[in-house]
């Protein structure tokens, strides 16, 4: 059984186009990002899926391994299956996934997770950490709610759970970190599942597995960092890093 982290990436986005390739600190982004995971014990591998030569090109460039994926996926799940199947990966083997925007990433969360799911039944498994008050009615920053037995019931863009009382006594928010590991085989069958009607209403991809009958392990861990979305966030991340 191997670990394989893949990270997606692609070049167009809405509020910060060109996103990998930013390279104000000497280094493009999707470097950075790449060498935060790479020292997580246990991984066989750390490869880039774009679809994008441009990409490809500033990987190759900083010697890490990339794969050219169709233009054509939908989700990033779908773009992770391809890869999979590129890299030759078994069923049992597990990939990670991480998002190409999170270069403050702990490399100690890559270890947690995969042994959440190596000690699961569930097929897939993902992260989550306290939210402050502050932050619950933002609905770009989802929230999971979980049951005792590490398995997640439902993620919202909605505050959730909803505190009827008001008075906060028995309620804490969990913000949903956008970290997976799954099991190659189960990867595979998640790509051709149907999209569903949470799903499409939410805007989360992961409420397909939910709608579908699988479950999704989940473990909270003690996390600040964020992904990278916004001209903003990237100046402040370049004011807080070295030059290379």
């Amino acid at each position: 059984m191997s670990v394989t982290i893949l990270i997606p990436a692609r070049y167009a986005s809405t509020r910060l186009p060109g996103k990998p390739l930013l390279a104000e600190t000497g280094k493009p982004m999707i470097q950075h990002v790449v060498e935060a995971v790479t020292a997580a014990s246990g991984v066989s591998a750390v490869v880039v899926a774009t679809d994008d030569s441009r990409i490809v090109e500033a990987v190759e460039g900083f010697g890490g391994q990339v794969v050219m994926t169709r233009v054509d996926h939908v989700s990033g799940t779908d773009r992770l299956a391809e890869a999979a199947t590129l890299l030759g990966l078994a069923d049992d083997d597990i990939v990670v996934n991480v998002q190409g925007d999170e270069p403050d990433i702990p490399h100690s969360l890559i270890t947690t997770l995969v042994d959440l799911l190596e000690t699961t039944d569930a097929p897939m498994a993902t992260l989550c950490t306290p939210l402050p008050a502050s932050d619950v009615q933002d609905p770009n920053k989802v929230k999971v709610v979980f049951a005792g037995n590490e398995q997640a019931l439902y993620f919202s863009r909605a505050p959730i759970p909803h505190d009827r009382d008001g008075d906060g006594e028995c309620v804490k928010h969990y913000l949903h970190l956008g970290l997976y590991a799954y099991r190659v085989g189960f990867l595979q069958t998640f790509a051709k599942l149907a999209p569903t009607a949470l799903e499409q209403a939410e805007k989360l991809e992961q409420l397909r597995a939910l709608e579908h009958g699988y479950s999704i392990a989940i473990r909270p861990v003690d996390y600040r960092g964020h992904g990278i979305d916004t001209p903003e966030d990237y100046a402040a991340f370049v004011q807080r890093t070295p030059p290379s």
